[in-house]
């Protein structure tokens, strides 16, 4: 049987508006047709899957209780534009701590691969950050630097991903072809 196929997400900055360590629930705002384009990759079959560090808890600016209510707004604002997330997975380290967890190791889609049953080199990973593009080089899997969030600022870095797309939106034909070849 055939394995499904994932999509690997960054949170801040792909999926929802960048907010500089986001530590309030009521301060989420999805990027503009980010849960269109979620609900259309959910109908070709993919599992999606967000990644996300979260490096405001180590720092102190908010807690793990915090996080777990932005995580439930956001996981209910996607349910209300029809979109169910298969899970989220954070890294809650500075880059300090030097764990395994914090993109661009690959602790946390380990844990995921291991609960979902997927191939990290089919996956597509997405993101606005240098660490989402290495994560996904090093877990071997198509690469898409969106230029939401931080992705403009960083898209001349030496970072060479598959494909560096304007927005959310721009994913869907590069999926959809690379899921017909």
């Amino acid at each position: 049987m055939k394995k499904k196929r994932f999509v690997l997400l960054d949170r801040d900055g792909t999926i929802i508006v960048e907010k500089n360590y986001l530590s309030n629930p009521d301060h989420i705002e999805l990027v503009p047709g980010a849960a269109d384009v979620l609900k259309k990759l959910k109908k070709v079959g993919l599992g999606l899957v967000i990644i996300t560090n979260q490096s405001g808890i180590g720092r102190k600016y908010f807690d793990l209780a915090t996080l777990r209510k932005i995580h439930q707004k956001l996981t209910d604002l996607l349910l209300k534009n029809g979109v169910v997330l298969d899970d989220i997975y954070y890294c809650p380290h500075t880059p300090e701590d030097d764990c395994l967890c914090r993109k661009p190791k690959t602790k946390l889609v380990e844990q995921a691969r291991d609960k979902h049953n997927f191939d990290p080199k089919l996956c597509f990973v997405i993101g606005d950050n240098k660490g989402d593009i290495e994560l996904g080089k090093n877990i071997g899997a198509t690469t898409i630097l969106v230029r939401t969030g931080y992705g403009k600022q960083i898209e001349n870095d030496e970072l060479s991903p598959d494909y560096v797309v304007d927005n959310l939106e721009a994913v869907l034909p590069i999926i959809k072809n690379e899921l017909a070849s």
